[in-house]
Formats: C-alpha cells, sequence, structure tokens
C-alpha cells in the first residue's frame, strides 16, 4: 500500500467517442505517391503529400505563378549562402521566364556574385583566413566594387545597379553565372542592402562610407517602390538573409503604409535552414497580419530553390498549355 496521500487517477471516469466522429487533420486523400521510373517532372509533383512543407511548397509555387500571371511582381530577396551553393543559373532562368520582377540582394550575396563573375569561384576559408590575417583582403573584390560603388554614386545610382554596370563594361570571363550582370542587362531592378562594417569590402582602403550610404539608401528606397507594387497578389521570397533583408523589407512595408499607399493580399515567403525570429516577425507574419499569407520552407537552398523553379515552371507551360 502506497504511503502517498493523493492516489492514481481513476481512468474508469474518463470518457471516449467513436473515432470516425472525430475530425482529423490529416487524411490518406494527402498522402504522397511512389514514383515510377521513367515518370514525368509534373507526374512527380503531383505525387507530392499535401502535408506540412510540401504543402507550403506547392502553394508557395501556386502564388508564384499566379502572380506572373496576373501581371504582379515576383521579388527575391537573396542572402549569401543563396549565391554560393551555386544557383544563380536557376535565378537567372526564371529571369528569363518573367519571373523575377526584382532582386533585393545583402552585401555578402553582391560579394560571392562578383567573385564568380571575375574568376568563377568564391567563398574563401574564414578559419584560415583569418588566423593568417588575410580573410576578405583580396584585391580584386574591394577595389572592383568599392569602385563601382563610386562611380555608380556619382552618376546616381544605387549600389545595385552600380556594380551591375561596372561588370556590364569589364565583361568578366564568368558573367554568365553573375546574377548583378545579368539582371542589370535585362533592366531587372536589383538592389544591395549594406550593412557598414558587416562586409569584408569595407575593409578595404577604397571604401567610401559616404559613397556605400548614399548608394545603398537609393537602393532602399528604389526596393520600396518595387514592395509598393506587391499589393493585390504579389509575391516576396526571402531567401538566405536571417537579419538584414527582413529588416529592410519590414520597413519598406511601413514606409509604402505611411505614405497612405494600399498594401495588402499578397504573398511573403521564407526559405532557409532555420526559421529565425526575425525572417518569422517580419517576413511571415507582420507584413501580412491585415490580408495575405505567409510561407515558411525549412531545409537546403541548393534543394529548395531548384525544387520550387521547377514546379512554377511546370505550372506556367501547363496553364500555357491549356
Amino acid at each position: 500500500m502506497s504511503r502517498y496521500p493523493v492516489r492514481p487517477y481513476d481512468l474508469r471516469r474518463i470518457r471516449t467517442y467513436p473515432l470516425k466522429d472525430r475530425e482529423s487533420k490529416i487524411e490518406v486523400d494527402s498522402f504522397a505517391r511512389p514514383h515510377a521510373p521513367g515518370g514525368s517532372l509534373v507526374e512527380f509533383f503531383g505525387k507530392m503529400p499535401g502535408i506540412l512543407g510540401a504543402k507550403n511548397l506547392r502553394d508557395l509555387a501556386g502564388a508564384v505563378a499566379g502572380a506572373f500571371t496576373a501581371g504582379k511582381p515576383v521579388l527575391w530577396g537573396l542572402g549569401g549562402h543563396v549565391i554560393k551553393t551555386g544557383l544563380s543559373p536557376v535565378l537567372i532562368d526564371l529571369m528569363d521566364r518573367g519571373v523575377v520582377s526584382g532582386l533585393a540582394l545583402n552585401g555578402a550575396a553582391m560579394i560571392h556574385d562578383f567573385e564568380i563573375a571575375l574568376i568563377g569561384s568564391t567563398s574563401e576559408d574564414v578559419e584560415v583566413q583569418l588566423r593568417q590575417g588575410a580573410f576578405g583582403m583580396a584585391t580584386e573584390t574591394g577595389q572592383g566594387i568599392n569602385e563601382a560603388v563610386s562611380l555608380g554614386a556619382a552618376s546616381g545610382l544605387g549600389i545595385g545597379e552600380s556594380v551591375g554596370r561596372y561588370l556590364s563594361q569589364k565583361q568578366p570571363p564568368f558573367g554568365e553565372y553573375s546574377i548583378l550582370l545579368q539582371a542589370y542587362l535585362r533592366n531587372i531592378p536589383l538592389t544591395v542592402h549594406v550593412t557598414i562594417g558587416a562586409d569584408i569590402i569595407h575593409s578595404h582602403p577604397s571604401f567610401s562610407p559616404s559613397d556605400t550610404g548614399e548608394g545603398t539608401h537609393r537602393d532602399f528606397r528604389l526596393f520600396a517602390s518595387l514592395v509598393a507594387c506587391l499589393d493585390g497578389g504579389g509575391v516576396y521570397l526571402n531567401c538566405g538573409s536571417a537579419v538584414n533583408l527582413p529588416e529592410v523589407f519590414l520597413k519598406c512595408v511601413a514606409l509604402v503604409r505611411n505614405s497612405g499607399a494600399t498594401l495588402r493580399d499578397f504573398t511573403t515567403a521564407n526559405l532557409d535552414f532555420i526559421q529565425h525570429y526575425r525572417p518569422t516577425e517580419n517576413v511571415i507574419r507582420r507584413p501580412v497580419s491585415n490580408g495575405g499569407r505567409g510561407i515558411p520552407i525549412t531545409g537546403h537552398h541548393e534543394i529548395l530553390i531548384p525544387l520550387l523553379a521547377a514546379w512554377v515552371i511546370e505550372l506556367l507551360a501547363g496553364e500555357s498549355a491549356g
């Protein structure tokens, strides 16, 4: 006999109900179906489960395709990891298909893209380089970007257009892989949003704080004009920026609404390894709280973005065929 004054709960008091009477969130109709050898990509997407992440990816692909069909903008925010995992060709292909209306890059994305254009490679070993006192000190990276920014500032350009123009003039050997260059050649607005002191080029003697500040502020205002057009069906995708771009995006939303413009009923998405606080609040929740939808998709960019792009392409091809 137990010495405790309290006794185990009497389960005879529990009431049950028939399982069929309960509302359930998952049904077999939403289950995945196995892939068949030789099956098409359309069939593959059609066999994915309509549950959680797969459903979110399907819904986002539908939102992007829907925005394109309705003539609404699809804006892409890109962090450095998206560039250095080799996704530029996928995004450039989407540019050619009209599924990229504008791009916003942080400083790291610009640097990786610039280096790829110049030499076809990027991403130094930070630990080794830092130990040797050489981290971030590649001559061409600092001199080239800082020169481009200063020349652009003198012409009244933002950083994105300045570096794109610079690359178009230099005709680098790997320019076909550069989002900065290819967006410039296609007249697709590309903005760069810089936190001074956060990027390697800010340590170079060629760095101009005034030109960089002027250029990135011009890009902030340009991006706000792009964000204003999201109203009524546009899409913004934040890919691989956990702090900088979510903060910029939120401030653009605030600026547009403060100016009296209507900005609602649009879709936002955050694609990243982890759903951090700022993308969750500043991209997924707050901007669409008065109308619209935020879609979080967690995973590797090098898997998610090609999948999303392929799904959008197939949806648009189906519409054309129909």
